[in-house]
């Protein structure tokens, strides 16, 4: 065990500070050349057994015998209540521990456009950032894991940005486009590199899968802005595809994702044309499901969806629960 890994997690205000020039060095994982990848996927695989004989070694300078916990502020640090409407409120002066993962997800960000996904390690992240190892892992298992938080963090910032069209426009259309623009808008500062990150979201056994446990949360968000879009509309919907049409429209986002990450036009104009014919193409249909022609139609893509859509089942059961209460 070398002088670095026999340090436990050490306070954030302790060692040297972020860095904001080059990369400099590393250790031997972040040279160049093949080696780099699975120097990165072999320091994942060592973390957690690096930060529980980080803590044990670390215990052995304490006077009672016990390890350091990684930062006081983790014991108490809670998610903030939430705002008006249900939006996630940002404290003016969030805990220690909240900036503490910010400035780790802000750096391995940095990292991942200078040097690529693969090529960046945990070890390389935490020494940028100031923190050890340890700290970088206590509060990320993994590289995936902090790429998790960074798209949680995203979705929270939809959710703020979408509140002045849901508040005050009730056109269904204009909803659901303010609603994939407000996205795009939030997600531009990262275009650059979301290609790097597509290719693990769409491994199916992947904790980035927007279909994946991990994701579970940062899918919920989304799906209740979209059942906002349509509740506080004017749009009239069959009972039928009260539940179906937010999950339809969460998959024609996921939809419009896909095609922003590999849009290279400027200013990403063809992604905003599509979110615009996208958002006309769906409010047609939602309108034409009245229809009692179309009946059949209606009910086949509902049950489609209530076999295939994720969650869609257990919407649909705990809306049927809910009625045979109320009678």
């Amino acid at each position: 065990m070398n002088s670095e890994e026999a340090r436990g997690p050490e306070p954030e205000g302790a060692g040297p500070g972020p860095r904001t020039g080059g990369a400099g060095k590393t250790g031997k994982g972040e040279g160049s050349g093949k080696g780099d990848a699975a120097a990165g996927k072999a320091e994942e695989a060592a973390g957690k057994a690096a930060e529980a004989a980080e803590a044990e070694a670390s215990g052995k300078g304490d006077a009672s015998g016990k390890a350091p916990a990684p930062d006081k502020a983790l014991a108490s640090d809670k998610s903030p209540a939430p705002g008006k409407n249900g939006s996630p409120a940002r404290p003016k002066n969030p805990p220690k521990g909240e900036q503490t993962r910010a400035l780790i997800i802000e750096t391995a960000l940095r990292l991942f456009r200078e040097r690529g996904y693969d090529k960046t390690t945990m070890r390389a992240i935490a020494q940028e950032a100031g923190v050890s190892v340890g700290n970088a892992y206590y509060y990320f298992g993994g590289k995936e894991h902090l790429i998790q938080g960074f798209y949680d963090r995203i979705v929270a910032e939809h959710a703020v940005v979408v509140r002045p069209v849901l508040d005050k426009e009730r056109d269904f259309e204009k909803r659901f486009l303010g609603v994939l623009t407000a996205w795009l808008e939030v997600a531009a500062p990262y275009h650059e590199f979301a290609s790097q990150f597509f290719k693990n979201a769409a491994d199916p056994e992947s904790p980035l899968s927007p279909f994946s446990p991990e994701s579970e949360s940062a899918r919920g968000v989304s799906l209740g802005i979209h059942r906002e879009v349509l509740a506080g509309s004017r749009a009239k919907v069959s009972p039928e595809l009260a539940d179906a049409v937010p999950e339809l429209m969460w998959l024609a986002q996921m939809g419009l994702v896909l095609y922003w990450v590999f849009d290279r036009s400027e200013g990403n104009e063809k992604t905003y044309r599509l979110a615009e014919r996208g958002a006309r193409l769906t409010a047609h249909g939602v309108r034409l499901s009245r229809f009692r022609l179309l009946r059949p139609l209606v009910n086949e893509v509902h049950d489609l969806f209530k076999d295939f859509l994720p969650g869609m089942a257990e919407t649909v059961a705990r809306r049927a629960a809910s009625r045979d209460t109320s009678d």
